[in-house]
């Protein structure tokens, strides 16, 4: 769990997936998967419609999963055609706050599961303890 408000995004969100997986989120009364974060910046690596849901409740704590980033176990693609990312463009678009445009990058995990967690929405509002 870290504080949901030293957590840095990198990229921006679609309005339409967010409302969505709002809705799903509110109905689950959980968060099923935490957010992808590296460990030593705290910025998201993947998460960002999570992260928005979070903030929208009133989320106090996110669940995250935190990695190396600069491990060569994870690499960074992107999921629209013909753009190139690398780790560095995430880091500085994370750390200056000038985020990428919504699905820019795309993070792949080599030989890493990320577990679901399905935290209860009163713990991450701060209401009770996990």
């Amino acid at each position: 769990m870290a504080p949901l408000m030293e957590l840095k995004p990198h990229e921006e969100f679609f309005e339409d997936h967010f409302r969505e997986l709002l809705d799903e989120i509110l109905r689950d009364g959980v968060l099923k998967m935490p957010l992808l974060v590296d460990a030593t910046t705290l910025i998201i690596l993947d998460g960002h419609h999570r992260y928005q849901v979070l903030r929208t409740i009133g989320a106090k704590y996110a669940p995250v999963y935190l990695v190396d980033y600069l491990s060569p176990k994870i690499r960074v693609g992107s999921w629209r055609e013909g753009v190139r990312v690398s780790k560095e463009m995430v880091i500085r678009a994370g750390l200056t706050g000038r985020r990428l445009p919504a699905k820019t990058s795309r993070h792949i995990l080599n030989g890493v599961r990320i577990p679901e967690v399905n935290i209860p929405l009163s713990v991450l509002r701060g209401e009770l303890q996990p």
